[in-house]
């Protein structure tokens, strides 16, 4: 069974600090470099209302470049009380250490996350629940 590719664009370059949102606000700003390119798949909505999100794995990609790559897996995560789960996207398929660095991205993600929404009033869990 193949797997097609997904378009994303990319919204924070590996090795930047700020994500926006799709309006082009603030976000977030991360505590260390993201370690991957996370962006939007455009033409989807998740239940926040933006676009579902996605990691892309490998090179660094400048901020806006649409890459058509392929989904490898799928991260389950809460925002705020609402699900808000992640594509993970890369050239091969993942190994065992990048799977960790996923997992460990977003464990630290959902703890920062949930601090800047608390500092916002938005009420509601915000963790990483796994891999789909």
């Amino acid at each position: 069974m193949s797997v097609a590719p997904i378009t994303v664009v990319i919204d924070v370059p590996r090795g930047s600090f700020i994500k926006r949102d799709d309006d082009g606000t603030v976000d977030f700003v991360y505590p260390v470099p993201c370690p991957f390119n996370y962006g939007h798949v455009p033409g989807t909505k998740a239940a926040d209302g933006d676009a579902a999100d996605a990691i892309v794995l490998g090179r660094r990609l400048p901020l806006g470049t649409t890459t058509s790559v392929l989904p490898r897996g799928r991260i389950r995560f809460i925002d705020a009380g609402r699900a808000d789960p992640k594509w993970v996207c890369a050239d091969k398929p993942l190994s065992e250490l990048q799977r960790l660095q996923v997992t460990g991205f977003f464990r630290m993600y959902a703890t920062a996350k949930l601090l800047i929404n608390r500092i916002r009033g938005k009420r509601g869990a915000t963790r990483y629940l796994g891999w789909l």
